[in-house]
């Protein structure tokens, strides 16, 4: 008997949101927190991590790239926009007030931080606000594009993407040599179960190409948030979500590289390309944090925190929900997806992120932590 390529394709994707949700839980790996930790501790221990996964990923999609197993630049990437920079900046305050990225949030909610499912709800919340306004953005995307029809920065330059890539990865390889040689990269620790953040960031790395190779393009889920939302908001008004230009639309449109069938799909509420690739990575996720939380017998449900961390947490979820659509993308999508083929779009993104994700710091410290006890912990909401 044939199995379907869609069927295969919704395992594999299972499988390694399955292993990313362990993986994360047992190292604490959330992208949020490295910035929270440098902006209001001056921590970089995490952040150093992040970079070994950058530079991991450039080298693992560009040897998937000259293998001839990937598409280039992977869909649905497209040109530059302003829009980016101005998403980066409010995905940036988004993910600090609500202590975690899409994905963190996942294997948060899945250890049982009832913050995180708020958090969760927020995200839902904000990609449905988006698809109303989505005709106005899009209008914006368009008019704020520039350098049309090329994506990354060897296309701009009209350079080879191997040189390009290969200095980038050189001047990354640098640092973090220097790191590995300093003991730089490694936490003490004698917890049980705890896994080292370097070996984390490793293998995402392989998870994120092996991504790549298998689905077509690498990690992402906000679309698949946007779905979600799009079957809840269905079931109660189905004719307005179906007449919304957001829902019809297909982002999602290409041949698959190893199968040669046709991904299509989009947020709208039915089965599509996004329902094989994303929602799988969303359940194995909070279903691998979930099991590796219980086997630690660490799986708590905490939810006794002041209500002004549930409000922070929402609006932080709205944020990113409406920001990642703004920008085409989540940190997941533009730091381990785009930058390492250095695309123009998620360059912007982190031109963005950064001062989004000082701000956010700021206004956590001012607006929801009202004491240097809680400011202390370093683990409110997160």
């Amino acid at each position: 008997m044939t199995v379907p390529p869609y069927l295969v394709i919704m395992l594999i994707s299972l499988l390694l949101g399955y292993l990313a949700g362990i993986i994360m839980h047992r190292s604490d790996y959330c992208i949020a927190g490295m910035f929270r930790d440098l902006f209001l501790f001056k921590h970089t221990f995490m952040l150093r991590t992040l970079v070994l996964l950058v530079v991991s990923n450039i080298i693992l999609f560009e040897l998937a790239r000259q293998s001839g197993l990937v598409l280039y630049p992977f869909p649905p990437t497209g040109s530059p926009s302003l829009s980016a920079v101005i998403g980066g900046a409010l995905f940036g305050i988004g993910m600090i007030l609500a202590g975690g990225c899409p994905t963190a949030t996942l294997y948060k909610m899945g250890s049982g931080n009832f913050l995180s499912l708020i958090a969760f709800t927020g995200i839902i919340s904000g990609c449905l606000l988006y698809a109303e306004i989505h005709p106005y953005c899009a209008a914006f995307i368009k008019q704020t594009t520039f350098f049309q029809g090329r994506i990354t920065i060897p296309q701009m330059l009209g350079a080879d993407p191997l040189i390009v890539i290969s200095a980038t990865a050189a001047a990354g390889g640098f640092f973090i040599i220097r790191w590995l040689r300093d003991g730089k990269l490694v936490r003490p620790s004698n917890a049980e179960g705890y896994f080292q953040p370097w070996k984390a960031a490793v293998c995402l790395a392989f998870i994120g190409v092996v991504a790549y190779v298998v689905v077509g393009k690498p990690i992402g889920v906000t679309n698949g948030y946007a779905k979600l939302g799009a079957y809840i908001e269905g079931i109660f008004f189905r004719g307005h979500v179906e007449g919304l230009p957001f829902f019809k639309a297909t982002p999602i449109n290409y041949m698959h590289p190893l199968t040669n069938i046709h991904m299509q799909g989009g947020s709208g509420p039915w089965f599509d390309a996004v329902s094989v690739m994303e929602l799988p990575i969303i359940i194995g996720i909070v279903f691998g944090s979930a099991c590796s939380a219980v086997l630690l017998r660490e799986f708590r449900i905490y939810y006794n925190v002041p209500y002004r961390q549930y409000i922070s947490a929402f609006t932080g979820g709205v944020l990113m929900g409406l920001s990642a659509r703004l920008s085409l993308g989540c940190n997941v999508t533009h730091l381990l997806g785009g930058l390492p083929i250095l695309t123009g779009q998620s360059i912007l993104f982190l031109a963005g992120l950064v001062p989004g994700a000082w701000l956010g710091s700021k206004m956590l410290v001012h607006m929801v932590l009202k004491n240097d006890e809680e400011i202390g912990k370093g683990e409110v909401h997160i």
